[in-house]
């Protein structure tokens, strides 16, 4: 017997460009509204239920809309690297919100849904009240993901050599429904595209959060500090893989949520 909750089955709305996008609504419909989106090669059901995000959002009373990005989960998951830009993943989150007629909402993401929740707060045809970002470092996403020796190992199964990319793929694998091609094409699609800049920053309330053993951990305190209304939380005794899953990094975040 699995120790996991069921998955949720998922609602999917399509993009403006086609993709299919799946997401689940969990909560009582007239609650405050938390949109949770998560990192590169996990999904809503790995991130955020299985974890227990969820259910401890859900019993401080909010509704969460989750969303699988494209490329991951029950969401479409093109092959073409050009599906795959920034301005794509935060316009993906507002189409969610359009079809759920979702006025205001807070952000919750992790890794690469830290980076999207960073521009969406930027503005865009909703408005995002206040974001937790977590596991989020300045610069451009995955520099160190080998596209190539990933793209090798995908259409001819030769060894990975580099430590940092077979860890992302061993992850990848790991999740059932995951398509290691359309995660490549994610990477290599987003390789130069915008990123977070210090300069402009989200000016409503930010939590920054990141584990206190996670390499990025400097460059998540400076935008931190870039930011008008940004807090920092070093969860205890995580790295960039496990802190999703830490109760204090969730504790964290309903304290900061609830403060708004």
């Amino acid at each position: 017997m699995s120790l996991l909750p069921p998955a949720a089955r998922p609602k999917r709305v399509i993009a403006p460009d086609g993709v299919p996008i799946a997401t689940y609504d969990l909560g009582e419909e007239d609650a405050p509204v938390v949109v949770a989106v998560h990192g590169f090669a996990s999904s809503a059901y790995a991130n955020w239920i299985a974890t227990g995000w969820v259910r401890e959002l859900n019993r401080a009373g909010y509704r969460v809309l989750a969303l699988d990005q494209r490329g991951h989960g029950d969401s479409g998951k093109p092959h073409d690297a050009a599906a795959y830009s920034m301005d794509l993943l935060v316009q993906d989150v507002q189409t969610v919100l359009d079809t759920y007629l979702v006025d205001e909402a807070a952000y919750v993401g992790y890794s690469l849904g830290a980076r999207v929740g960073w521009h969406a707060a930027l503005g865009g045809e909703r408005t995002i009240t206040r974001a937790v970002l977590g596991g989020i470092p300045d610069g451009d996403p995955l520099t160190r993901f080998r596209v190539d020796e990933a793209t090798a190992y995908v259409e001819h199964g030769e060894p990975v050599r580099d430590r940092l990319t077979r860890a992302y793929l061993t992850m990848a694998e790991g999740i059932p429904g995951n398509d290691l091609t359309a995660l490549v094409a994610l990477v290599a699609g987003m390789r130069g595209g915008e990123q977070p800049d210090p300069a402009n920053p989200p000016q409503q309330p930010v939590l920054f959060a990141t584990g206190a053993l996670d390499p990025i951990l400097p460059a998540s305190e400076r935008l931190a500090a870039a930011a008008p209304q940004g807090e920092f939380f070093a969860i205890p005794g995580r790295n960039h893989f496990n802190a999703p899953t830490a109760g204090t990094f969730r504790t964290r975040a309903l304290e900061f949520l609830r403060a708004g």
